[in-house]
C-alpha cells in the first residue's frame, strides 16, 4: 500500500509538472544588425554604389547570395533551442530595401517559418533601413509608421534613419515594438542623445493613450547601456527594482556588459554592447497573468566568430576593408524571452 501511494504521488507530480510547463508560454523577440544587406542593383537617389558589381566592394550575385544564406542561418537558429517556433519577431537594421527582405525571408533556410515583413523606406542617404520580421502565428502587426529623426533646430538637410514603430498583438496582448539604428559614432554624442530624447517621446505618447501596453525598444544604438543617450536621454534603468511605473524602462544589457563583460561587437579588442532590447514597465514585475520579461541573451555560435588571427573571438564580418571574408556581421544578435503563465 505504501509503495502504491508513492507511485501514485510520483505520477501526480509528473502530470502537474507537465501541466505547468504547457501552461507557461515562452515568446522570443530578437534584434540583429545585418551589416549591409545590399543587393547588386542601384536604387535611384541612394548612395549604394560601393555595393554594385563595379563598386569598390565588387559586390556581385555570388557574394549577395552567400550573405543571404549566412543571415538566414543565424535568424533561423535564434532562440530555436528555447522554443521550436523560433522568434516571434525580430528587428533588423542595415537592410537596403524591400527586395532584400523578401529574398531573405524566402531563402530556403528561412522559408519554412513563413515570416512577414514590416518595412518603411527611410531617408538614409545610403539606403540602409530598419525593418521588423515576424512569425504571423505568434505576432500580428496592426499598425506601423516610421517616425522621423529630427534635429533640435529642425535642420531639414540632416537625414538619417527614423524609428520604425509597430503596434501589434502577441499572446493576446497589445505590444509596441520600436526598431532603431541611432546615428553612428562618426557623429558626436549629442546626435545619439537626441535619438534617445525622440524615442522617449514616442514611448511617452504610447503610454499616454495605452497605459497597459507592453513596450519593446530595440536596435543598434551605437552607444553602450551606461552612455548618456541610453541612460539619461532615453532613461533606461540598470536594475529591475528601479522600474516603478508603466512609463519606466528596464535595460537588462547594462549588467551583461559591465558585470558579465559580454558584448555584441569588438573595437580594438574591447567589447561594446550597442545592440540592446529594452522593455517597458508593463513587462516587468509580478502583477497578474500576463506577458513578463524573463531573460536576455546574446546569441552566438562558433561559426559567427573569427577562429584565429588578430581578430580571434570577434564577430566575423562580411568584409574587412575591401576583402570579402564571407562572414556574417560585425555585430552579434540579441534576444529577450517573455513568459506568460
Amino acid at each position: 500500500m505504501r509503495k502504491f501511494s508513492f507511485v501514485l504521488f510520483a505520477l501526480l507530480l509528473s502530470v502537474n509538472m507537465l501541466f505547468a510547463q504547457k501552461n507557461q508560454e515562452i515568446y522570443s523577440i530578437g534584434f540583429y544588425n545585418l551589416e549591409n544587406l545590399f543587393d547588386t542593383i542601384h536604387d535611384k537617389g541612394k548612395n549604394d554604389y560601393e555595393y554594385l558589381p563595379d563598386g569598390v566592394n565588387r559586390w556581385n550575385t555570388k557574394k549577395y547570395r552567400s550573405k543571404l544564406k549566412n543571415m538566414a542561418t543565424v535568424l533561423n537558429e535564434m532562440s530555436a533551442d528555447e522554443t521550436s517556433m523560433g522568434l516571434a519577431a525580430v528587428g533588423v537594421s542595415e537592410v537596403e530595401n524591400i527586395r532584400v527582405l523578401k529574398d531573405l525571408v524566402n531563402h530556403k533556410i528561412l522559408a519554412h517559418r513563413k515570416w512577414g515583413i514590416v518595412h518603411v523606406e527611410g531617408p538614409d542617404k545610403r539606403g540602409a533601413d530598419c525593418a521588423l520580421l515576424y512569425n504571423p502565428q505568434l505576432f500580428t502587426p496592426l499598425d506601423s509608421r516610421l517616425v522621423p529623426y529630427t534635429t533640435a533646430d529642425n535642420d531639414a538637410s540632416y537625414k538619417t534613419r527614423g524609428f520604425l514603430t509597430v503596434a501589434g498583438e502577441l499572446a493576446g496582448e497589445k505590444v509596441y515594438i520600436i526598431v532603431n539604428h541611432w546615428p553612428s559614432r562618426y557623429t558626436k554624442s549629442f546626435a545619439r542623445e537626441r535619438a534617445g530624447v525622440l524615442v522617449k517621446a514616442i514611448k511617452d505618447s504610447i503610454v499616454a493613450v495605452a497605459p497597459d501596453a507592453k513596450i519593446v525598444i530595440m536596435g543598434d544604438l551605437n552607444d553602450d547601456p551606461d552612455d548618456e543617450s541610453v541612460k539619461n536621454s532615453l532613461g533606461a534603468k540598470q536594475n529591475i527594482v528601479e522600474v516603478k511605473s508603466a512609463g519606466d524602462l528596464y535595460n537588462p544589457w547594462w549588467n551583461i556588459l559591465r558585470r558579465d563583460r559580454l558584448g555584441t561587437l569588438k573595437y580594438k579588442g574591447k567589447w561594446n554592447l550597442f545592440d540592446q532590447i529594452i522593455v517597458g514597465g508593463n513587462l516587468v514585475g509580478k502583477r497578474g497573468v500576463t506577458l513578463k520579461f524573463h531573460k536576455a541573451q546574446i546569441f552566438v555560435r562558433d561559426y559567427m566568430l573569427h577562429k584565429s588571427g588578430k581578430h580571434k573571438g570577434s564577430p566575423k564580418r562580411t568584409l574587412s576593408g575591401r576583402e570579402w571574408l564571407d562572414g556574417y556581421s560585425d555585430h552579434l544578435p540579441v534576444i529577450i524571452y517573455l513568459k506568460k503563465d
